[in-house]
């Protein structure tokens, strides 16, 4: 069957949002101050213990990036991307405002709407989902509402459930 711009425009948006966040993994593992810096800024931020959070962080942006790029049971990665920027806006962004340009939580919103929009599309003909399932009924758990709820759902429990039992907000000080 021929492909359809749809599913080239799904692949290209899956790989670029999807590989943004393995990136951002990746240097949370590897750039600048590696595991134990991420750690330090954890917990400075109230997310203690912070190297537990460093490194769970940084498993779930590779893990739910690639895991989208590859378009592989595509809610569960679109619920690590609602729940990782739902801390991330949460923790660092609430209080900067909506903006990106005054670190504001618009860019958190982004990317975690691009990943449950895809979740409620499906990851199309170009995917892990489609070679994988396309011929059982659970594909059909794999896109439309309820990709859209599992998304949701799911990261929304996570962020959620991750802020409730480790967010300690620092101390305000002066």
């Amino acid at each position: 069957m021929a492909s359809s711009a749809y599913d080239t425009a799904i692949l290209l948006l899956r790989v670029v949002l999807g590989l943004t966040m393995a990136a951002h993994g990746y240097n949370k593992f590897f750039g600048g101050g590696r595991i134990p810096g991420t750690a330090g800024w954890f917990d400075s931020i109230g997310m203690k213990p912070g190297l537990f959070h460093a490194r769970v962080a940084a498993s779930t942006e590779i893990a739910a990036g690639l895991g989208l790029a590859l378009g592989l049971l595509t809610p569960v990665p679109a619920a690590g991307f609602v729940a990782l920027m739902l801390v991330a806006a949460w923790t660092v962004h609430r209080a900067n405002g909506f903006f990106i340009v005054k670190e504001g939580w618009e860019y958190n919103l982004i990317l975690a709407a691009a990943a449950v929009a895809i979740a409620g599309l499906g990851a199309g003909r170009y995917s892990l989902d489609h070679l994988l399932f396309s011929n059982c009924g659970f594909y059909d758990l794999l896109h439309g509402w309820y990709g859209l709820a599992i998304a949701v759902g799911l990261g929304l429990a996570g962020g959620i459930g991750q802020l409730a039992i480790f967010y300690r907000p620092p101390a305000k000080t002066g």
